[in-house]
């Protein structure tokens, strides 16, 4: 018996082009006067581009590495490749040249387009992969290289080309970003994201049309590459904003300029946009769902936005190995009254749809209802495993469940509360102590803008729990920054919080080190910690 073929996943561009053609799919530039491509432009453009790059020599199976900011070329290269059969290996433009390096190196991309802003990326590249073939430039090309341009107007008119491919064919080489180690990557197929598609329309923006419009906030290269597929699935157009700086003020005015319906983005953009003034001075009644992912929305931030902006927040919790699809906390399920029973404080939601959760113990057996544990999950939404890594594709994947490295607890009804990173949490004098909770205290303090709490190594207690914290300057008077000291904060965890939770020592920096998604990097805050002199390492002896 032989499997069936599954559909290429650029035919949800393929069929939305036919359907809508004349509507606007991409809108790029100028905030007053910006470009906008059609649905019927776009296909036609990826349809050359695939010509193109067939004429250089890429066949099915080969990998095409990207190093770009947020542009046409962002958004049209990964309907490329899977048009292709080939898979789409995006970068994180905000890398260094020898991080890219390994990327292309370790994907064995044989063609990399790449902006000429990041010509050292593109040389670190060369110089380390021996299978490159190909350097595209996004742009000006240098004299006697090829232009991504170019390549598209040599072969305008190119008929469609798809790809014939199995539903384990991967499309997408999704590097994780790793707390250890060098990044893995995760590979997606053309089966599993169908799946996860279908999933994400049904589970976090139903009802999506070809009326709706969406923003893109983030790098198109993960998360916001993701949730743009459901767009483009449905018909609905893509702003993207008109450089990498994330400007609340002009997010809130295109937010009202282009009616936007849907966004995706990480709970620390959803605070810097509802704590913006522009936030009370722009239209944005179109909004239905904000969806926030990657890390748990602290209370107090949730609160705010609900507050500010309605029932439209959606939480997903998921990793790039499952593509975000673990469970979801739809709108109706969120609260900003604490005693509301629709509240679900702590919670990040039910089960996907399709998908199994469970929390298990170190022996692969299901916690009891309440009792920590690994988060686990199994079903089709789970990728392939991580490319040329074996070991930690079995480290993964064991028992038949992919191992999240996240803990939490299931409650009767199956909802899920993450309480923290295995790696988060630390032993003090023989206790289990999760940063998470005393985060949350701190954080519905009024002079706390935000907080990171960690362990680091005790001679006494083996650790104890730092606090590094951002003041809230300005506003309430009770949050201004000489309100809060060291010792307000620990008299305010007072009846709050166990003792043995407390952080033993509190910080005040003016920022804390975030991820190029805008996440806090706890292993960074622990560098710098250190690297400044205010914790010292405890050798072994």
């Amino acid at each position: 018996m032989h499997a069936a073929q599954t559909c290429n996943l650029a035919r949800l561009l393929s069929h939305t082009a036919r359907l809508w053609p004349q509507r606007t799919a991409l809108i790029h530039g100028d905030a007053l006067t910006p470009t906008r491509w059609t649905w019927a432009q776009i296909d036609a453009r990826v349809d050359a581009l695939v010509a193109g790059l067939r004429a250089l020599g890429l066949k099915k199976g080969d990998r095409i590495l990207l190093q770009s900011r947020n542009n046409l070329a962002m958004f049209e290269s990964g309907w490329a490749a899977f048009r292709m059969g080939c898979v789409w290996v995006p970068t994180n433009f905000r890398l260094a040249p020898g991080e890219v390096a390994y990327l292309g190196a370790s994907s064995g991309a044989v063609a990399m387009l790449v902006e000429p802003l990041f010509a050292g990326h593109a040389e670190a590249v060369r110089a380390a992969s021996p299978a490159l073939q190909q350097v595209v430039w996004i742009g000006d090309a240098p004299a006697g290289e090829l232009s991504y341009e170019g390549l598209i107007a040599q072969h305008r008119g190119a008929a469609p080309a798809e790809a014939v491919v199995a539903h384990d064919d991967p499309l997408w080489f999704f590097y994780t970003s790793g707390t250890t180690g060098k990044p893995k990557a995760a590979v997606l197929t053309h089966g599993q994201m169908a799946f996860v598609v279908t999933n994400h329309l049904a589970d976090l923006i139903p009802g999506t049309t070809e009326q709706d419009v969406s923003i893109a906030l983030a790098p198109l290269s993960h998360g916001a590459g993701i949730h743009a597929l459901l767009n483009v699935a449905r018909g609905a157009a893509t702003v993207l904003l008109p450089s990498e700086k994330m400007d609340p003020a002009l997010v809130w005015l295109l937010i009202e300029r282009h009616r936007v319906s849907n966004l995706f983005t990480v709970p620390t953009i959803v605070k810097l946009l509802v704590e913006h003034p522009a936030v009370d001075q722009h239209d944005h009644s179109s909004l239905r769902f904000m969806v926030y992912a990657g890390a748990p929305m602290y209370r107090a931030d949730q609160r705010l936005a609900l507050q500010k902006l309605g029932p439209v927040l959606v939480q997903y919790f998921g990793l790039g190995e499952v593509t975000g699809c673990i469970t979801v906390l739809p709108a109706h399920m969120h609260s900003a009254i604490d005693a509301d029973p629709n509240a679900h404080v702590g919670a990040c939601g039910l089960p996907r749809t399709g998908m199994e959760v469970a929390v298990l113990d170190e022996q692969m057996n299901p916690r009891a209802v309440g009792e920590i544990g690994e988060i686990c999950v199994r079903g089709p939404a789970v990728f392939a495993g991580y490319h040329d890594n074996p070991e930690a594709t079995a480290r993964a994947l064991r028992g038949g469940w992919f191992h999240t490295g996240d803990l939490g607890t299931l409650d009767a009804r199956g909802l899920l509360s993450i309480t923290g990173r295995e790696s988060d949490m630390y032993i003090s004098g023989g206790s289990n102590v999760y940063p998470r909770e005393a985060e949350e205290v701190l954080l519905t303090h009024p002079g706390v803008a935000e907080v990171a709490v960690l362990g680091v190594p005790d001679r006494q207690w083996g650790e104890v729990g730092v606090a590094v914290v951002v003041r809230r300057v300005g506003g309430d008077a009770h949050a201004d920054a000489d309100a809060v000291s060291a010792e307000a904060l620990l008299a305010f965890l007072d009846g709050r919080l166990a003792r043995y939770r407390w952080p033993r020592r509190i910080f005040f920096w003016d920022a804390l080190p975030k991820s190029g998604y805008g996440k806090i990097t706890k292993n960074e805050v622990r560098a710098l910690l250190f690297d400044r002199g205010e914790v010292q390492r405890v050798n072994a002896d």
